[in-house]
């Protein structure tokens, strides 16, 4: 595994955290290359349930650096509040163990405002963001007025941004009839977290570059999911950066040809939180039963998710937009007592899917450890995502524990 990117191949919630948590038992660095806390990843080892919104999933692991590459937009708060949530669980992070780029782009207060006022006045045409200033601070980023993990960490510098891009946030918080801020709201918001982070600080990308040249093996951490892809997913009801493999290269400064594997993390079903189209959704007792089973509630808001049958016509688009080499396929044991499954494999005209039938199993499968442990059925429905999708699934998670893990 010398360089191997990790993304989710639907809308997100795919279970890329446990899967890099996993990997990262083999990998010397972790980097997480876009997004923000408004991904949630959830880890569960030895029973204890973890959930990370910025830190890396590899942090569990000792002896594993994780990295923040440049490509992440870093709220100081919330990453600050996750350290200590993580301390308090007995997972103490020194600063060796978790590096931040100093070019990361920062979350600052007027970046949530504005989010949570601009999501309100679209009304029912939201888009159904998670208002934690994402978007915003991206739309900071490509304008050109963003602040960077570099001027946080420099008071003087960080005052000076602030006192410079202060009025023309408050005119359209303004605009948008919201409250605005003062200069010392902003700098008291993260002065108590600066000092925490500057320790922190580093170019990940040269620290990135010297751990390939040792021979080190990388692991790359995406956050959502193809489909939310700014580019590639389902536009307007996408996130606000790219999500698919190749936003590693801008995101944590590699070159393509860098990358060796890229694993994409399937569901065996289908979710999304959130609107936008999704065509294998199930509004009735089993799509109930699968956010029921499955816990399908949102670990960033909360929020139920939206769930269906899994769509194999998207799966193959995201193995070609990826490049993916592997698939990795999560919660198989939700599916356990549902007597028939569907595959869908085309859309008609109109959108609607085309299914195709598939038996279902009765076996709790959640014991499993070997593919060979698995009902035949449960073989056969795995066996024919891997022929639609074009990419052979080596993963196979039976159950939320690590040890629930099965490799093919």
């Amino acid at each position: 595994m010398p360089c191997t990117v990790v993304v989710g191949a639907q809308w997100g919630d795919e279970g890329k955290g446990k899967i890099v948590d996993i990997l990262a038992a083999d990998a010397d660095l972790v980097v997480r290359f876009q997004g923000g806390n408004n991904a949630g990843h959830t880890l569960v080892v030895d029973g204890e349930k973890v959930v990370l919104h910025l830190v890396p999933s590899g942090i569990l692991n000792v002896g594993t650096v994780c990295a923040i590459g440049n490509g992440v937009v870093v709220d100081p708060a919330v990453l600050v509040r996750e350290l200590d949530t993580l301390a308090l669980a007995g997972h103490a992070v020194r600063p060796e163990q978790l590096l931040i780029s100093s070019g990361a782009h920062v979350i600052l207060p007027w970046h949530t405002r504005l989010d949570e006022l601009s999501e309100a006045a679209r009304g029912d045409r939201a888009i159904g963001t998670t208002k934690k200033g994402i978007g915003p601070c991206y739309e900071d980023k490509v304008a050109r007025r963003g602040v960077r993990v570099a001027e946080l960490i420099d008071r003087d510098r960080l005052q000076q941004r602030v006192e410079e891009l202060l009025p023309g946030k408050n005119d359209r918080i303004a605009a948008l009839r919201g409250e605005p801020l003062t200069v010392d709201e902003v700098l008291e918001h993260v002065a108590p977290v600066v000092d925490r982070l500057a320790p922190h600080v580093l170019d990940v990308v040269e620290l990135v570059h010297q751990a390939l040249e040792r021979g080190q093996s990388v692991l790359f951490e995406g956050a959502q999911g193809t489909f939310l892809d700014i580019d590639h997913g389902t536009y307007p009801f996408v996130t606000s950066s790219n999500t698919v493999a190749g936003a590693v290269c801008a995101g944590a400064g590699v070159g393509p040809t860098a990358v060796s594997e890229v694993i994409g993390v399937l569901k065996a079903y289908a979710t999304r939180v959130g609107a936008g189209p999704f065509a294998t959704e199930l509004q009735d007792e089993i799509g109930a039963r699968l956010r029921r089973v499955g816990a399908e509630f949102g670990s960033t808001t909360g929020r139920p998710r939206r769930c269906g049958w899994f769509d194999a016509v998207l799966a193959r688009k995201a193995a070609l937009l990826n490049g993916l080499t592997q698939l990795a396929i999560t919660k198989l044991d939700v599916l356990s007592g549902l007597e028939t499954l569907r595959l869908c494999v085309a859309y008609r005209d109109d959108g609607a899917p085309i299914y195709e039938d598939l038996p279902g199993w009765v076996e709790d499968i959640t014991g499993a450890r070997h593919n060979a442990d698995l009902p035949a059925a449960c073989r056969v429905y795995v066996e024919r995502i891997e022929e639609l999708v074009g990419v052979r699934a080596s993963m196979l998670s039976v159950g939320p524990g690590r040890e629930q893990t099965l490799s093919r």
